[in-house]
């Protein structure tokens, strides 16, 4: 009788035990960019992917987005624009 509740707690804690490795824990040097809100506390969020979600946070509170000098990832760079190539038809 004693065995069934062992059993299931030992599932239990394999299943939480797994889910936890499978998680990756995301930190503020996992992220390229960062933002400066300039409030009364100057808070700073380094949680953007790029440039342009970080700008649009900032804009309309005040603050400005700088790259994260703690990134640990690719070269962090701005989006740069796509040039396409036109095709020239023959006259």
């Amino acid at each position: 009788m004693m065995r069934l509740p062992i059993v299931s707690l030992v599932i239990a804690v394999a299943v939480l035990a797994a889910a936890t490795r499978m998680a990756s824990a995301q930190s503020p040097n996992s992220y390229p960019w960062c933002a400066k809100v300039i409030t009364r506390t100057a808070a700073t969020s380094c949680y953007y992917t790029t440039k342009e979600l970080c700008m649009l946070t900032v804009s309309g509170i005040g603050g400005y987005c700088y790259q994260n000098p703690g990134y640990r990832g690719p070269a962090a760079r701005a989006a740069q624009p796509r040039h396409t190539r036109r095709r020239v038809r023959p006259s």
